[in-house]
C-alpha cells in the first residue's frame, strides 16, 4: 500500500515468534539433546521479546488492534519466560511453569477466535499454538515436575507452529516485495 506511513511490522513479529518458538520447541521435542534451550533463551530476550514488542508498538501506530495485542503480548511472553527461567529459577520446581502456560493458553484461545476473521495462514498458526500450549501446560502441570512425553508432544506441535508462522511471515515479506500474491494466505473476510 503506497499510502502507508509505516512498513508492515507483521512479518517481523511473525519471524521473531517463529524463530524463538522453533528453538524452544526443538528443546521440548528433545531434538539435539536439549541444545535448543540456550538458543531459545537468547532469542526469547532479544528476538522473540524485544523485536516482537517493537512490532506490536508499530501495529498500534497502524491501528491494527489484533496484531498490536498479539505481538506485544507474545513479546512480553518471551521476556517473562526468560525472567521465569533465569531470575525465578522456577521451571518445573513447584508447578509455576504450568500456571504460567495455562494463562497463555487462555489468552491464545481467544486470539485464535479473533484470528478466524483474518486469513487461513494466521488461523493455522493460532490453532497449532493453542494445541502446543495445551500439551505444554499439561506436561508442566503440578509439583511433580514435567511429564516428559506430554512436553515432547507439545514440542512437536510447537515446531509445526513455528513452520506455519514462518510461512505467514514469508508470505508478508515476499508478497509485499513482489507487489502480488506469491505465497497465498487464504483471506477469510
Amino acid at each position: 500500500m503506497a499510502d502507508e506511513k509505516v512498513a508492515d511490522p507483521g512479518p517481523l513479529g511473525l519471524a521473531a515468534f517463529a524463530t524463538t518458538t522453533f528453538a524452544l520447541s526443538s528443546a521440548n521435542a528433545n531434538l539435539w539433546h536439549g541444545a535448543g534451550v540456550a538458543a531459545a533463551l537468547s532469542l526469547a530476550f532479544f528476538y522473540g521479546g524485544i523485536a516482537q514488542l517493537i512490532a506490536g508498538m508499530m501495529e498500534f501506530v497502524r491501528k491494527n488492534t489484533f496484531a498490536a495485542v498479539a505481538f506485544t503480548s507474545y513479546g512480553a511472553f518471551w521476556l517473562s519466560f526468560y525472567a521465569l527461567v533465569n531470575w525465578q529459577k522456577a521451571l518445573g520446581a513447584n508447578g509455576s511453569t504450568g500456571v504460567f502456560l495455562l494463562s497463555w493458553t487462555i489468552f491464545t484461545v481467544y486470539m485464535m477466535v479473533a484470528s478466524a476473521k483474518l486469513n487461513n495462514a494466521l488461523l493455522v498458526v493460532f490453532v497449532l499454538l493453542v494445541i502446543t500450549f495445551i500439551f505444554l501446560t499439561w506436561g508442566n502441570w503440578g509439583s511433580f515436575g514435567a511429564h516428559a512425553n506430554i512436553v515432547k508432544i507439545g514440542g512437536w506441535f510447537g515446531l509445526a507452529t513455528a513452520v506455519a508462522a514462518w510461512y505467514t511471515s514469508a508470505a508478508g515479506v515476499i508478497n509485499a516485495t513482489h507487489g502480488k500474491v506469491v505465497l497465498p494466505v487464504g483471506p477469510r473476510s
